[in-house]
């Protein structure tokens, strides 16, 4: 299939229909034009890949729904159809694209929809499931190349928290640096299996290594978001949502940890920012020690949906985040160094946010 373009006033977005990848987004202000997306290696390398990689992988970079997150469904592959099946395109103008997937997920029919406005350095997402049945862990998957590192901040959370089990436990295999599971409120010192800490607000914070960790937000929060200032490009990337549909944020640390194909030591630089609402990702926490739900409740008879919006600016080199605010139409960003942001934002696509 060949990819889709969009467009709006000072950003371009492409998407690759044929496992449903937001593969590209370029935001250009300021004389700068600014694309944060990850794009692995042997992506349109000619190699020969494994035979049983899922389509997710073998393309992996961009963003992408997972629905079931980290999981299968009616013999899916891992992340469910909505990240390894084609979608059909149902309608496309200059800065919107609608598709459906072309395979149930626990029997609804799922529809993506993409939206640019002018002048917004913003993709907004929508992704809405009609019928179906029971509930579904789901998550964006936006992968970010870092390949000098970067500075992550967040909304409060109440705590940070691993898995059950490790990425990685097989020694022949690769490496995982976390102690899994384990909980802190101080990003800043999650424990990590050889009794050290890891300051997981920067990025990298151990050398190949492979690790997954989840923030879940704290509560009585309306706006959820991350911003992850890119070193050496003089790029904030910004990932929003609203934090009582998808109360966790979930970072997977991909820096060489993985020794078998297509990996094979290389993939490198890579940090996936995963927003969504997937309580079994908690190694100690059980679904009622979050604000939200812990999976997407599906309707035979009705509807349901996810948002989530992501974004990309020139900013100044190194500077950290302090704070993110939504007021109607402007989103404000305050930089801890005092740089401040003004942005125009899709009023009302989180709904009310009070």
């Amino acid at each position: 299939m060949t990819d889709l373009t969009l467009r709006a006033a000072g950003i371009a977005a492409t998407f690759d229909p044929s496992l449903g990848l937001l593969a590209s987004f370029s935001v250009t202000a300021g004389g700068r034009t600014v694309s944060p997306l990850h794009r692995a290696p042997w992506v349109d390398s000619g190699e020969a890949l494994p035979p049983d990689l899922p389509p997710h992988l073998a393309r992996l970079g961009g963003d992408f729904l997972c629905a079931p997150f980290a999981a299968s469904e009616e013999g899916s592959p891992m992340h469910g159809w909505t990240a390894n099946a084609p979608w059909t395109l149902l309608h496309q103008a200059p800065g919107l694209l609608r598709a459906a997937l072309s395979r149930p997920v626990c029997g609804a029919t799922v529809l993506k929809e993409l939206v640019l406005l002018d002048g917004h350095p913003f993709v907004y997402q929508r992704h809405l499931f009609l019928g179906g049945e029971g509930r579904v862990p789901v998550a964006n998957h936006a992968n970010l190349a870092l390949p000098r590192g970067a500075i992550i901040r967040t909304s409060p959370k109440a705590f940070w928290e691993t898995p059950a089990r490790p990425q990685e436990e097989d020694p022949a295999r690769g490496r995982s640096a976390l102690l899994y599971p384990a909980r802190t409120g101080d990003p800043r010192a999650f424990p990590c299996a050889d009794g050290g800490t890891a300051d997981l607000l920067r990025y990298p914070w151990a050398p190949r290594h492979e690790d997954f960790v989840v923030a879940v937000e704290e509560p009585g929060r309306a706006l959820g978001w991350t911003a992850v200032t890119i070193l050496g490009t003089g790029t904030l990337f910004l990932s929003l949502r609203d934090p009582r549909a998808l109360p966790m944020t979930m970072l997977w640390h991909s820096n060489g940890g993985r020794d078998y194909p297509p990996w094979s030591g290389r993939h490198v630089g890579c940090l996936g920012v995963e927003e969504g609402a997937a309580a079994a990702m908690l190694g100690l926490t059980s679904e009622g020690g979050l604000p939200g739900p812990g999976a997407l409740r599906l309707h035979p008879a009705g509807t349901a949906e996810t948002r989530h919006a992501i974004g990309a600016i020139p900013w100044p080199e190194g500077e950290p985040v302090a704070d993110v605010a939504l007021r109607g139409s402007s989103l404000s960003v305050t930089g801890e160094g005092g740089t401040s942001r003004t942005l125009p934002f899709r009023e009302g696509f989180f709904g009310a946010l009070s």
